[in-house]
């Protein structure tokens, strides 16, 4: 099965110069843990709920600083000819619990952890040992 099957392709995205609080807020409105940062269409980080607090509030960065401030700028990203068990490993050894799908630079889709365990019932062995290597202490 191809990843673009299970994908969530309405991502909302934020621009780098959205302020940490704008960002936090959307997240909240969506019900989202990771919003892909992007400037004219193009991917430029990424930033997680985890993000804002242990980068953004610990280190006494102000609610109305920009976003760029704390994203992550180096994204892993899939494209939609990726297969589901492909994502899978992509996720587990890069550690991460989102995956944006590109085409070139702009993100088209986001598979989560979540989606591949109940968007596909046999994608669900791939979750769960995702979610095992992600979870290991190096």
């Amino acid at each position: 099965m191809k990843i673009k099957e299970i994908m969530t392709t309405d991502v909302e995205t934020c621009m780098p110069e959205s302020t940490l609080q704008e960002v936090a807020l959307k997240m909240r409105e969506i019900n989202v843990g990771s919003i892909p940062i992007c400037e004219d269409d193009r991917l430029v980080g990424i930033v997680t709920d985890r993000d804002i607090v242990v980068r953004g509030l610990a280190e006494q960065i102000p609610s109305e600083a920009p976003i760029s401030e704390i994203l992550s700028a180096e994204v892993v990203t899939g494209t939609v000819d990726l297969t589901v068990e492909e994502a899978a490993e992509m996720m587990a050894t890069h550690k991460i619990r989102r995956l944006p799908i590109v085409t070139g630079e702009q993100v088209i889709g986001i598979v989560s952890l979540g989606d591949l365990a109940i968007r596909d019932v046999s994608a669900n062995h791939y979750a769960e040992n995702t979610i095992i290597e992600i979870s290991e202490v190096e």
